[in-house]
């Protein structure tokens, strides 16, 4: 039986992105890219900017328009005060549950 990866990441991909734009102001390709050098290489951009779209709409995220050396202006992430409280329990919360997994993974 293979492990659907894209299942166990649904989930706590949010919480990634918002932790990446909490550290600086991205737009999506670069998210996908940082992703991708943190070893999630298998998200897609397509899986990115819907994402990003219900983090706006929830407010965890707000975006802004920069003009680019390379085309035409890109549109930037910034994490708001509710993302930053989103990150916060959420860590508090996977610690928790990686804990009790990796407890159970190692019976």
């Amino acid at each position: 039986m293979e492990i659907n990866t894209s299942q166990i990441l649904k989930g706590t991909l949010e919480a990634c992105i918002l932790q990446l734009i909490k550290n600086q102001d991205m737009y999506g390709y670069e998210i996908t890219e940082q992703l991708s050098n943190y070893g999630l290489d298998m998200v897609a951009q397509g899986t990115i900017y819907p994402l990003l779209l219900k983090l706006e709409k929830e407010e965890l995220v707000t975006s802004y328009l920069k003009e680019s050396n390379f085309g035409p202006p890109r549109k930037y992430y910034s994490i708001t005060k509710q993302g930053e409280e989103y990150v916060f329990s959420f860590k508090n919360t996977w610690g928790n549950i990686s804990t009790t997994i990796n407890s159970i993974l190692n019976i």
